[in-house]
């Protein structure tokens, strides 16, 4: 299974337990296999050192760097396809879309409105990380 993680869904399993976390440690079993970009990686590095994180970060006992290393080596890295925008209230959120197709993914996890509402791009289905987590699960 090909997946690429929205970075509020990477935060979200870094961070705390729950849907998110189950998909990271499904990544690290082999289940499934993530997929980050550059631009993801970069976006990623600048919102964990946000003020409302700074304590979970603290209490991971990781650096923010040493978060982002470690998601960056549990994902691969793909150069992103080149699309027209398609979310304009976030041009962010087209750089995932942009990973989802170079990677070939299944589907992009993200708790993102925008790209939820989405609901599909070019056959990439866009959903929560609850509901990917139950897809992972059932595949086991």
């Amino acid at each position: 299974m090909r997946v690429v993680l929205d970075t509020n869904a990477v935060v979200s399993g870094l961070l705390w337990e729950g849907p998110a976390s189950v998909l990271l440690n499904a990544a690290r079993a082999g289940h499934l296999e993530l997929f980050t970009s550059a631009a993801l990686l970069a976006e990623l590095s600048e919102v964990l050192p946000r003020g409302k994180f700074a304590r979970k970060v603290q209490a991971a006992g990781l650096t923010v760097e040493q978060l982002v290393r470690r998601y960056g080596l549990l994902a691969q890295l793909v150069l992103p396809a080149d699309i027209s925008p398609h979310i304009p209230e976030d041009p962010d959120d087209d750089h995932v879309l942009a990973c989802a197709l170079a990677a070939h993914a299944e589907f992009i996890v993200s708790g993102d409105s925008h790209l939820l509402s989405l609901k599909y791009f070019q056959n990439i289905q866009i959903v929560s990380a609850a509901e990917a987590m139950r897809r992972v699960e059932a595949r086991k």
